[in-house]
């Protein structure tokens, strides 16, 4: 229900997953929450809206969990089992005959360091925002359907006015509004980065041989290919999400090209692995940039997700580490008004950014040195990153390390990403 003029605690621009999430945990520890989005919640879970997926990893999941998702969501998104990281100029790779330099991480070994959970879940982002949208439906949170034009902060709080004229006010407002955002641009919080010159093509395909459960991440000069197992539905049994990283004059032209032309091509870089693959969903192009804010937080302001961070797909971890910033935030507004302080003050919203700056920051400057690490064909390159994945492959500890860092679970972690409720 739409309403205007109302006083919050918490006012989030933008609803996309990042933003639901923190609606929904905050909204369930009683802080009066407004989510403002232009897109109505029945858009957003269309098909057409979004046909992408995201691979989720464990720590995530645990804090959906938390929130009162994982029976919904476990019944609808693919357990990773598997990872088996591959480098080559030659397409393809397979857990019996892999390349000579690779990393695999196994079922037994993955569940030894997660406590039982896979490496991570893949599914649908309709799915999320479905499910995230019917929690928050049960809550008292108010959904207004608009946008942040511009707002004022004050010592007492921050007037937001929407595009329509409405007004809204709170202790916060929290920029969930991707890396365009209107609230880092009227916080006046500059960014940095820049424009890679590769492109993301994203699809949904159908595999001719089961994926059992193993995500492939194979890296060719263009850029990397990731294969993520989904789960099999009515239209297909052996579904799997692709997301194929090229040169972008390439992208665009796989995009153009027919049916027919991108799978045979697409065939050709998936060797024998799992067969020839067969176009099942829309095929979808977007650039790719690294983008970080200067600063988290401003006066009366947060950002979270893309609003504050923009990486490379290389590891697969940009929901992820918007989600980290939600659990991050949710614990630090939680906490400071279970003790009577103004969650929008400098000290509770410096606590917030001291807490994920340089895991945001870190992040964005490790994909992108793997980005040129891996995106070429130049011999040199290539056999220093092939000496450094099979030293990886024969070190159980560093496997156990990045197992955690690729779970969401390294680090000083918030109690959401372990399962528990600030």
């Amino acid at each position: 229900m739409d309403q205007a003029g109302e006083d919050f605690d918490v006012v989030i621009a933008g609803g996309g997953m990042a933003g639901l999430t923190l609606a929904l945990a905050l909204a369930q520890a009683n802080l009066k929450v407004a989510v403002v989005e232009a897109e109505t919640p029945q858009a957003r879970v269309a098909p057409s809206f979004d046909g992408r997926t995201s691979a989720v990893a464990f720590a995530n999941f645990r804090q959906w969990r938390a929130l009162g998702l994982g029976e919904v969501l476990s019944a609808l998104a693919q357990p990773i089992t598997e990872i088996l990281i591959t480098d080559g100029p030659a397409p393809g790779a397979s857990r019996g005959a892999p390349l000579p330099a690779f990393l695999h991480f196994d079922v037994e070994e993955v569940e030894a360091e997660t406590g039982g959970d896979p490496l991570g879940w893949v599914l649908e982002n309709r799915h999320i925002r479905a499910a995230l949208n019917d929690a928050l439906s049960r809550t008292h949170a108010t959904i207004l359907t608009g946008a942040v034009e511009t707002f004022s902060p004050s010592p007492g709080g921050v007037t937001a006015t929407l595009k329509d004229g409405r007004t809204v006010r709170a202790a916060v407002i929290v920029g969930a509004d991707g890396l365009a955002s209107r609230v880092r641009n009227v916080a006046g919080i500059g960014v940095q980065g820049w424009t890679y010159t590769q492109a993301g093509v994203s699809t949904t395909v159908v595999l001719e041989r089961a994926h059992n459960g193993v995500a492939h991440q194979h890296f060719l000069p263009g850029g990397p290919l990731a294969i993520l197992p989904l789960l099999g539905d009515a239209s297909a049994e052996h579904r799997a999400s692709l997301v194929w990283t090229e040169r972008a004059d390439r992208a665009n032209a796989l995009i153009a090209a027919s049916p027919e032309a991108f799978e045979a091509y697409l065939a050709r870089r998936f060797g024998e692995m799992l067969g020839r693959p067969r176009l099942l969903g829309p095929r979808v192009v977007y650039p790719l940039r690294l983008q970080v804010a200067d600063r988290m937080t401003g006066e009366r302001t947060a950002l979270i997700g893309d609003a504050a961070h923009v990486i490379h797909p290389i590891a697969g971890q940009g929901l992820n580490l918007g989600l980290k910033d939600v659990a991050a935030l949710a614990e630090v507004l939680i906490t400071a008004a279970q003790i009577g302080e103004d969650i929008g003050s400098v000290a509770v919203l410096d606590r917030y950014a001291r807490w994920r700056r340089f895991d945001g920051a870190g992040l964005a400057m490790a994909t992108d040195l793997l980005t040129r690490l891996f995106s070429n064909d130049a011999a040199p390159l290539r056999i220093a990153r092939d000496l450094g994945l099979a030293a990886i492959n024969r070190a159980p500890a560093l496997r156990r390390l990045f197992m955690r860092e690729a779970g969401a679970g390294l680090g000083d972690l918030p109690q959401l990403l372990q399962g528990e409720r600030p």
